[in-house]
């Protein structure tokens, strides 16, 4: 079932062996040849293939074709000899530690896939937030090892909880943390949290962050497309069109969407479904600004948010931002899009 219920925490929630020649594997990522090459997904098999019937066949690696796996570095590694770097590391209750010495054959099948994803995408998105500029020129937004468990004793919800700042990526359909978009989500409450201790505990605040969590997803699964010449063969605005088949009987499958036409009027008092009034938003600001402007200022004014933050003063917040970092010009854009969902103050 889908896995996006809210808790103290905030949520997003081969059987056959796979031969391949790494010749078969999509272009390695750029990296130093020291950086350890793992098979991932490309964001998700779905996005890169843009086979819609692909399904999660009880984990079975045969149901992903292999030419939608790529070779990528594993970069910010320690010396552990484990999943332990600068912005992330990865604990497991499922099946022993992923090697080092494994991680360019590990497939779907395998327990050990998970923890390789869960820590490429991590600093994926680590690596972004720097890119934009957090943690040099401006603050640095959850700029720490972020400690990451695979296991959810088999339940298929993953979450980020305040407890420990800790993600946890669960079991069940296709697991969690097989799909980029979910972990990247889950970073994305990891990174408000950092920025605002204690943030969503308002129902407003609580959207927003589920908003964030997708946007962000989104982001940094487009900037690594580009950055590596991944294929894209989906809408960018549907989030974890992988994770999702297992619980959606539409296609597209979309967890949620970026770009409905929500606004505000139409709130329902439920997280995940009124943050996409907000996420439409700064996905038209992204639209009129251009993705690293639109970035730069929707997570810098976030600093500026109280955990309790109302859609109003978050908007508020963010055209403060905008005008600050780049003028009336993107103030206004930033305000129009706000305004275009009927967001109360602005």
């Amino acid at each position: 079932m889908p896995h996006r219920t809210r808790r103290t925490p905030r949520g997003l929630l081969a059987a056959a062996t796979l031969t391949v020649a790494l010749a078969t594997l999509a272009s390695p990522a750029l990296a130093a040849p020291a950086d350890p090459q793992a098979r991932v997904f490309m964001v998700n098999p779905v996005q890169s293939s843009g086979d819609q019937s692909l399904t999660d066949a009880k984990d079975s690696a045969t149901a992903v074709p292999a030419n939608q796996y790529a070779l990528a570095a594993l970069r910010n590694l320690d010396a552990s000899g484990g999943l332990s770097g600068k912005w992330a590391y990865v604990r497991s209750d499922t099946g022993t530690s992923a090697k080092i010495a494994d991680v360019g054959t590990y497939t779907r099948h395998d327990d050990q896939f998970e923890q390789v994803m869960a820590y490429f995408w991590v600093n994926e998105a680590q690596e972004y937030l720097q890119s934009l500029g957090f943690g040099s020129e401006l603050p640095g937004a959850n700029d720490r090892a972020q400690p990451v468990r695979i296991n959810q004793w088999g339940a298929d919800n993953s979450f980020f909880t305040d407890k420990k700042a800790e993600i946890r990526f669960g079991k069940g359909g296709v697991d969690d943390a097989e799909d980029a978009e979910v972990i990247v989500h889950e970073y994305g409450h990891a990174v408000h949290n950092a920025q605002v201790p204690g943030f969503g505990t308002s129902l407003e605040a609580g959207s927003i962050g589920e908003a964030f969590g997708d946007y962000l997803a989104v982001e940094v699964g487009s900037a690594a497309d580009a950055k590596y010449g991944w294929p894209v063969k989906t809408d960018l605005a549907c989030v974890a069109d992988w994770d999702s088949v297992s619980y959606t009987n539409t296609t597209p499958h979309c967890l949620r969407r970026v770009d409905t036409d929500k606004t505000y009027a139409d709130k329902v008092g439920e997280v995940h479904a009124d943050g996409e009034i907000w996420s439409r938003a700064l996905f038209d600001i992204r639209g009129a600004l251009g993705a690293r402007t639109a970035d730069r200022i929707i997570v810098n004014a976030q600093f500026g948010f109280a955990p309790d933050t109302s859609f109003s003063a978050a908007a508020t917040t963010t055209i403060a931002t905008a005008r600050k970092m780049y003028g009336t010009q993107a103030a206004d854009a930033v305000r129009k899009a706000f305004a275009a969902r009927g967001i109360p103050g602005v």
